[in-house]
C-alpha cells in the first residue's frame, strides 16, 4: 500500500530534493511539504499523511518542540532529516527519545543526494511498517529498567544488535547493567555522524562506561562499545583477552555496521563464552549470525514482539532457530545477568 509522506523543512531546496527522491519510489506519495511546524500542523490535518520527514532547525518553533507536541497529541511515524553539525547530532538523539523512528543525514559535503536518498527510503519503509498501536506504546510508555545489584568481574562478552527503534531499546538494556557488568559490543544501525553522540548520551545515563569503539579496544567488564557508523566491528582474541577491530568492507544486508558481521565474529572467537541479544529492527540483519552463535554454544536472547517497535530482526532470528530466550525489553538486562551469574556458580 502506498504511504503518504509530508516533508517538513524550512529550506525550499531541501524540500524539493527530498520530494523528488521520495517520489521515485512507487510505495510512497509525497502529498505536500511544510516550511515550519505551524505550517506542518495545518498540512497534517488537511492532508492526513502516513509519515513525516522532519528538520530540527526551523523558524517559529524548533523540530524537537514540535515533535514532542506531535507525539503527545497526534502520534505518527517521524523520520528526522538532520544536518551534520555536532549540535544536530545531539538533537537527533533527543528526537529519538521523543519518539522519532529514524535519523537520516541531509545532503551535503559528506553525503551525496543518492546516498541520502538510499538511507531515507530505508527509513521511510521502516517507519511505514510501524503500527498505530506501537506508536501509542512509544509515546505513552517510557519504562525504566529495574536496577540490578553489583556483580563480580566476568569475562563474558555480550553482543547486541538493533535497528529501527533500537536507540531506546539499547538504552534500556545498558541502563540495566551494573558498573562492572560484562563487556558489551553494540551494533545500532545509525549514520556515522550520530554514533558518537549516541554513545556520549548513554555514557551520561548508564552506570557502565559507554563510548564509540576504537580499533583494537579491549572488551572488558564495565565498558560498552558502540560500533562507529559506516564501519563494521568484529571481535577477535588477543591472547587470553578479547578486542575489537573496526574496519571497512562491503555492506551486509545493506548495512555498515552489520549485526551479522559482529555476531559471526563472536561465534568464531568467543563461542559459549558469549551472550547474543537481538533487538527491535526491520529486516533480517543478525539472524544468521545469531544462529551461528547459538550453534557454537552462546546463549541467545531476542526481544519479544510486544515490546518491539518493529518485530523484524528478532522474528527472523527466532524463525531461523537461533534464539534460546524471547524476553520483553524490560527483562533482557536481567536475563543477561542471570546467565552470567549461572555460569559462575
Amino acid at each position: 500500500m502506498t504511504k503518504k509522506v509530508l516533508v517538513v523543512d524550512d529550506s525550499a531546496l531541501v524540500r524539493k530534493v527530498l520530494g523528488e527522491e521520495i517520489s521515485k519510489f512507487s510505495d510512497f506519495q509525497v502529498v505536500g511539504s511544510a516550511i515550519d511546524p505551524y505550517d506542518a500542523r495545518d498540512k497534517i490535518l488537511k492532508l492526513n499523511p502516513d509519515i513525516l520527514t522532519l528538520d530540527l532547525e526551523m523558524p517559529r518553533m524548533d523540530g524537537l518542540s514540535f515533535l514532542s507536541k506531535l507525539m503527545k497529541f497526534h502520534p505518527m511515524p517521524v523520520v528526522v532529516v538532520s544536518s551534520q553539525a555536532e549540535e544536530g547530532s545531539i538533537a537527533a538523539m533527543l528526537a529519538l527519545e521523543l519518539g522519532a523512528v529514524e535519523i537520516v543525514p541531509k545532503p551535503g559535503s559528506q553525503f551525496s543526494v543518492p546516498d541520502v536518498a538510499h538511507n531515507l527510503i530505508h527509513a521511510l519503509r521502516a517507519a511505514g511498517a510501524i503500527t498505530p498501536e506501537k506508536l501509542q506504546q512509544r509515546s505513552q510508555q517510557q519504562e525504566t529498567p529495574v536496577a540490578v545489584p553489583l556483580m563480580k568481574t566476568t569475562h563474558k562478552v555480550v553482543a547486541i544488535g538493533a535497528s529501527t527503534g533500537g536507540t531506546q531499546a539499547v538504552e534500556a538494556v545498558v541502563h540495566g547493567m551494573p558498573p562492572d557488568g560484562p563487556g558489551i559490543i553494540i551494533v545500532q544501525h545509525m549514520p556515522e555522524t550520530f554514533t558518537g553522540a549516541f554513545a556520549a548520551r548513554l555514557n551520561k545515563k548508564c552506570a557502565m562506561e559507554v563510548r564509540e569503539a576504537r580499533d583494537m579496544d579491549y572488551v572488558t567488564p564495565g565498558i560498552a562499545l558502540i560500533a562507529p557508523g559506516d564501519k563494521h566491528i568484529v571481535l577477535e582474541r588477543s591472547g587470553a583477552r578479547y578486542q575489537v577491530r573496526v574496519k571497512g568492507g562491503p555492506r551486509v544486508h545493506y548495512q555498515r555496521p552489520s549485526v551479522d558481521v559482529l555476531f559471526q565474529s563472536v561465534a568464531s572467537n568467543s563461542g559459549q563464552n558469549a551472550i547474543g541479544v537481538i533487538l527491535t529492527g526491520m529486516g533480517s540483519d543478525g539472524a544468521k549470525g545469531m544462529l551461528a552463535m547459538h550453534s557454537e554454544g552462546a546463549h541467545t536472547i531476542a526481544q519479544d514482539e510486544k515490546s518491539c517497535v518493529i518485530f523484524g530482526m528478532p522474528k527472523e532470528a527466532i524463525e531461523l532457530g537461533g534464539v534460546d530466550e524471547v524476553l520483553p525489553l524490560t527483562q533482557i538486562a536481567g536475563g543477561i545477568l542471570a546467565k552470567v551469574n549461572s555460569c559462575r556458580n
